[in-house]
């Protein structure tokens, strides 16, 4: 062969990998910030979508930051589509005309398979213009009319990896994974002031078979949120706070029925956290949250570092708070090989339905101690029913 066909053959292979890459910039984006490149997204994005090659990707490239307003990045696609951040996007001011819709969430991928979102890029969601403007009220009180929009959802995606994302202040929570199956989500961190109201590291619902690891959060609410509708949840290695905890719930609000089951949480480390291993359902649900365990967990002046809470209300003393004798049924759960130290007395409590009760709690292996002068740590309970061993201080109110 000679070096004409040589020449010739690597031109060719080099048009074929340009052909499964969709650059942004050669969309006619600007990447300066400014100007909003949402048209030029958005014929990207056709552009992989559609595509027949083998794993598309859409670039977003370093060195430029993207401006963008709300957006849904919709499939079905012809291939399993990649986006690649590299560089740099930040939402639109919410004063700004773009917001008019009230839009839910700043970036939304709906019915996409295969999608793989991945990069050394980072989200600007310019949160602190939301938090003012709709400050946190309960929704007891009355219907929100003000809602902040979720950073980055995915909805009804399935075979989903995103990697490397680093998201900071969000208007709302940062990630939300709504009626997805089969997702991973690794080296991913979220950040938000402490102070800053519901800004959720990830809130996943009606979702099966999702995996997050060697992941870093630090919000103003919990760095993950499990709610109804959701099983096969496994979190490894995350390193969460300042923020509320890992939670499953709230559940059964208003009465609702919940379902959630197979949610394992081991590796975690909590920083300064509010709670750490939090299972919190309303007054007057139904349904279950069941084959739940916590193992494996280092907390550091973290309040409430082993909670069941059934009695949860943020109404501040509205009538919907008072007792109820339906409850969601807690049973089959596990807190194993958890310590550190709590700002609290009482670092592990298991208030549980008077009616009904919390069923099959094992809890082994604990060494809990109060950073509160002069005070010993204790535990505390309300007809939960199980055994412990090994637990640092004694948990003599479980019910056999």
């Amino acid at each position: 062969m000679d070096l004409l066909s040589i020449f010739s053959i690597i031109l060719l292979l080099a048009a074929l990998v340009d052909s499964r890459h969709f650059n942004v910039m050669n969309y006619e984006a600007t990447g300066d910030g400014q100007s909003d490149d949402l048209q030029a997204f958005l014929k990207a994005w056709d552009a992989v979508c559609g595509s027949t090659r083998k794993n598309p990707t859409l670039i977003i490239p370093k060195n430029k930051k993207f401006l963008f307003s709300p957006v849904t990045f919709e499939g079905p696609c012809k291939s399993n589509v990649a986006v690649q951040i590299m560089g740099d996007v930040v939402a639109p001011s919410r004063s700004t005309s773009s917001w008019k819709s009230q839009s839910e969430a700043w970036i939304l991928f709906a019915n996409v398979t295969g999608l793989k979102v991945t990069g050394k890029g980072k989200l600007d969601a310019r949160g602190s213009e939301w938090w003012d403007y709709c400050p946190r009220v309960s929704s007891c009180i009355k219907p929100v009319q003000c809602k902040r929009p979720t950073t980055l959802r995915f909805l009804n995606c399935s075979s989903l990896h995103v990697s490397g994302l680093t998201s900071v202040d969000s208007g709302r929570d940062h990630i939300s994974i709504n009626s997805c199956q089969h997702g991973t989500f690794s080296f991913i961190t979220l950040i938000a002031p402490d102070e800053s109201p519901n800004t959720d590291g990830i809130d996943i619902s009606n979702s099966n078979n999702i995996a997050i690891s060697k992941s870093n959060i630090r919000t103003g609410d919990d760095c993950i949120a499990i709610n109804d509708g959701s099983s096969y949840i496994n979190i490894t290695e995350l390193t969460c706070g300042p923020g509320h905890g890992i939670s499953i719930g709230s559940l059964g609000k208003n009465g609702t029925k919940a379902e959630v089951e197979e949610i394992h949480v081991k590796n975690c480390t909590f920083n300064g956290t509010q709670n750490g291993a939090r299972i919190k359902t309303w007054q007057g649900g139904s349904g279950y949250a069941r084959k739940i365990s916590f193992e494996k967990i280092q907390l550091y002046d973290s309040g409430n570092p082993i909670i069941i809470d059934q009695y949860y209300c943020d109404c501040k003393g509205e009538k919907i708070c008072e007792n109820q004798t339906a409850a969601v049924q807690i049973s089959d759960v596990t807190f194993r090989d958890i310590q550190g130290t709590s700002n609290k007395k009482d670092v592990i409590k298991l208030s549980c339905s008077e009616t009904l009760g919390c069923t099959n709690i094992l809890v082994e292996n604990i060494h809990l101690t109060s950073t509160v002068e002069g005070e010993e740590a204790y535990s505390s309970c309300v007809n939960a029913h199980g055994r412990s061993s090994q637990s640092i201080p004694p948990i003599d109110c479980l019910l056999g």
